[in-house]
């Protein structure tokens, strides 16, 4: 049994720890309402941005000199997959899942014959993907200095996969990163970056009048093609400035209670353990007395 030092000294450690626990929780919370407020207000322009860009690559889809970033390379064998996660802890299970995530597109795809490597953003996803995919990371793009993420941290991104595109070191990418649906609930997403997948033509005008694109379509998407990259990655970054405050809010939360549940554990030990001393002593004072 511990001696009263001992569980003297663990409940001042517990109540320090749980102090610790509720200053992040505290600082999350004022910090998700922001973070949310940024990733909602990001989330339409992304989707509508994504559709036009399927519409308009189903329209020129199979035509000669299509543009790498729509029609990809024309194999399916090596696949990149860009893994963003943050560059802090206790954020409870926020990173995990998305590794998780990456992990089993990585174990489908490998198990199709398909060739994987990772590009990750952040450095929290880094050391379980270092051990099970050893040598397979090929790119780490550095966001310790970023604070929140910005359109241009997004576009630096972006820049370096169609370099790598454009190099040949793969033909797909897919995007991993977690969607903030509530401070309680963040769901891993993954997304096909590269090529755009093709999604279907957008209605055409009553009466059948065809859209007609100035100066044409293909000249639209070679500008088009690198924002909508660097749009989606923004999104992803925003999705998950949001969903780690939250996860960090609750798990913060669950430590605090967790904390102050443990406090009272042994609180309550503290106190039997001292009273039993006290009664032991006595004993011995009676005894002692009785002996005389």
């Amino acid at each position: 049994m511990a001696s009263l030092k001992e569980l003297k000294g663990r409940i001042s450690s517990v109540k320090s720890t749980q102090k610790i626990t509720k200053a992040k929780q505290m600082v999350a919370a004022a910090k998700l309402k922001r973070a949310q407020a940024v990733a909602e207000a990001a989330r339409p322009y992304a989707e509508r941005l994504e559709r036009v860009m399927a519409s308009l690559a189903s329209r020129v889809a199979g035509k000669a000199g299509v543009a790498k970033l729509l029609g990809g390379t024309g194999s399916e064998q090596r696949h990149l997959l860009v893994v963003a996660n943050s560059d802090r802890g206790l954020a409870g299970a926020f990173n995990s899942n998305i590794v998780k995530e990456a992990r089993l597109k990585a174990e489908a795809l490998r198990a199709e014959g398909k060739d994987v490597t990772f590009f990750l953003v952040g450095r929290k996803g880094r050391p379980v993907i270092q051990r099970l995919y050893p040598g397979q990371i090929k790119h780490h793009f550095d966001t310790t200095q970023i604070k929140n993420p910005s359109f241009d941290d997004a576009r630096a991104v972006a820049d370096q996969l169609v370099e790598r595109l454009d190099k040949g070191e793969f033909d797909v990418a897919w995007l991993f990163y977690s969607k903030f649906k509530s401070a309680l609930v963040q769901e891993p997403q993954t997304r096909q970056l590269i090529p755009v997948p093709l999604g279907d033509r957008e209605p055409e005008p009553a009466g059948g009048a065809a859209v007609e694109y100035e100066p044409d379509e293909e000249e639209i998407l070679a500008e088009l093609l690198p924002r909508n990259l660097a749009i989606q990655v923004f999104r992803a970054l925003l999705e998950n400035a949001a969903s780690e405050q939250g996860a960090s809010m609750t798990a913060m939360d669950n430590a605090t209670r967790n904390a102050g549940d443990l406090i009272n554990k042994l609180t309550i030990q503290y106190n039997r353990s001292r009273q039993a001393a006290i009664t032991t002593e006595l004993v011995e004072i009676i005894s002692g007395a009785e002996a005389l």
